[in-house]
């Protein structure tokens, strides 16, 4: 076996199909974040000119020439295969001391413990605490569950099994099924942008990033994941058209009203009818003629302000060889009663199963089994989809120098974390990570 830098051929051709792939360990991914001032490499083992094992590796310099280095989501590794991962461990550790490296991060994108939709463990499931075992032994410190982590441990999945639109979409729970054909009924619609409207995404991911106080990337930043990815990058923005929109209230307001004058003629004729019954039906139709006309009013009102079509909110995707995830969203707090996430979620996984994807991955979620904590709406909303809770293994540094290891945790998770949370904003609920907010 020998440990070699690899060309973007051979690390593509081998990580495009691997079973621990993603987004992240893909070469358009070091491009991006080279725009960000890191440098990537491409590193691998080949064994009889076979390529076996592989990472994408992030360097940035924090300090003249002290790095860090991070191997988002990798490596590309049989974790199963202890001599190849000590072998593997060995060489990047020499490689990161080559290059003055404080530490080499790793998160790799490989489930703990297999559990279900409500995040319980399935029994006799997927189970890789041996991997964890195998990293510690190797010398890799593990990033306990209060630290802040890079990326998700947990997230939520939903895996096709084959299945058509249709079986998918009569496994949703009834409030999801509900709340998508409300929107559809609405005039609510989904559609796909290029980078010519990307400020109508951005916009919406800046109102978003006020209204729930977390930092935001900038503009270039998007633009750039656009211009690199190309195909691999989906943005789908949701629109009412209010005209529309309008005119079904209309309607809706006409049919209920009918609905009365039908009970009512009921009630007159005196026919074999339970009057107290029909008269509380008619109540219920003047209730929601209530609910409607006050629909109806908000909606001339933003058609006389916003103009006949407005932007509700939007979801960026990633696509990598079978599997979709959902990275960035957010919608616009005035218009948070339409729930549009349900819309762009569902035009999406449409667009998944009918271009032979095998998984929606909706991403992070955190304390799904505490109903009172602020997090657990995301959850929710997420399984109402069906699918699953996907556990990660974690995040792990193979530390290369223990001094300036301490350094940098003391300097940057101690002192750094600190001032910058308050420079943000005084009583502010920003979310920084020490690590990350260098790249």
């Amino acid at each position: 076996m020998e440990f070699v830098e690899l060309t973007e051929k051979e690390f593509k051709s081998f990580e495009i199909s691997h079973v621990y792939g993603s987004f992240y360990q893909t070469i358009n991914w070091g491009k991006l974040k080279e725009k960000n001032g890191w440098k990537y490499y491409l590193l691998g083992i080949k064994e009889n000119k076979n390529v076996v094992a592989a990472t994408l590796l992030l360097k940035k310099k924090v300090f003249k020439n002290i790095s860090i280095m991070y191997a988002p989501r990798g490596y590309l590794i049989d974790y199963n295969n202890f001599n190849l991962l000590k072998f593997f461990t060995y060489n990047i550790k020499k490689f990161g001391r080559k290059n003055n490296a404080i530490f080499i991060k790793i998160d790799p994108y490989v489930i703990y413990k297999e559990r279900d939709i409500n995040g319980d463990i399935v029994k006799k499931g997927i189970n890789n605490s041996n991997v964890v075992e195998r990293l510690i032994n190797l010398g890799y410190k593990r990033y306990d569950t209060n630290q802040i982590k890079l990326q998700p441990q947990y997230a939520f999945a939903l895996n096709f099994n084959n299945r058509s639109i249709d079986e998918i979409f009569d496994n949703f729970e009834p409030t999801t099924r509900k709340m998508i054909r409300k929107n559809e009924k609405m005039g609510i619609y989904c559609r796909e942008i290029g980078v010519k409207e990307l400020n109508k995404f951005t916009d919406v991911m800046n109102s978003t990033s006020a209204r729930r106080e977390f930092i935001d990337r900038p503009f270039e930043y998007y633009k750039n994941m656009v211009n690199i990815f190309k195909d691999d990058l989906k943005i789908v923005i949701a629109e009412i058209n209010l005209k529309n929109y309008i005119k079904n209230l209309k309607l809706e307001i006409k049919t209920n009203k009918e609905e009365i004058k039908k009970k009512e003629n009921e009630i007159k004729n005196k026919g074999n009818i339970n009057v107290e019954k029909t008269n509380n039906i008619i109540k219920e139709y003047n209730n929601v003629i209530d609910s409607l006309n006050k629909r109806l009013e908000r909606g001339i009102e933003l058609q006389k302000s916003k103009g006949d079509i407005v932007v509700l909110g939007g979801i960026m995707f990633l696509l990598h060889n079978k599997e979709m995830l959902s990275l960035f969203g957010g919608a616009y707090g005035e218009y948070k009663d339409f729930m549009v996430a349900y819309s762009t979620n569902w035009y999406m996984i449409q667009y998944a199963v009918k271009n032979g994807y095998n998984k929606y991955n909706f991403y992070g979620i955190s304390n799904f089994k505490d109903k009172e904590d602020k997090m657990y709406g995301l959850y929710d909303f997420k399984r109402g989809f069906g699918g699953n809770v996907e556990e990660y293994i974690g995040e792990y540094d193979l530390v290369v120098s223990k001094i300036w290891y301490f350094i940098y945790n003391v300097l940057y998770t101690n002192i750094y974390l600190k001032i910058k949370k308050f420079k943000l904003k005084k009583n502010s609920n920003y979310e920084v990570n020490p690590i990350l907010d260098t790249l």
